[in-house]
């Protein structure tokens, strides 16, 4: 009987350290998850809002001139 009860407490420590260990693991994760991959997000909007206005702004300034221009 004894022994029964202490493999159900082993059993009990167990399980208990192990959803300690997964949630340790998950906010391990989402730290190095915010901190390498939110700048690399951030950086390839800036640049790739970049590569798309720098045309844009061309295209609107040049039009802009002529219309100027034109009046």
């Amino acid at each position: 009987m004894i022994t029964l009860f202490c493999i159900i407490l082993a059993l009990a420590i167990f399980f208990k350290l192990f959803g300690f260990a997964m949630r340790l693991g998950w906010g391990i994760f989402r730290s190095v998850l915010f901190l390498i991959c939110l700048p690399a997000v951030i950086l390839a909007l800036v640049f790739g809002g970049i590569f798309i206005a720098i045309p844009v702004l061309l295209i609107a300034g040049f039009v802009c001139f002529i219309v100027k221009v034109a009046c």
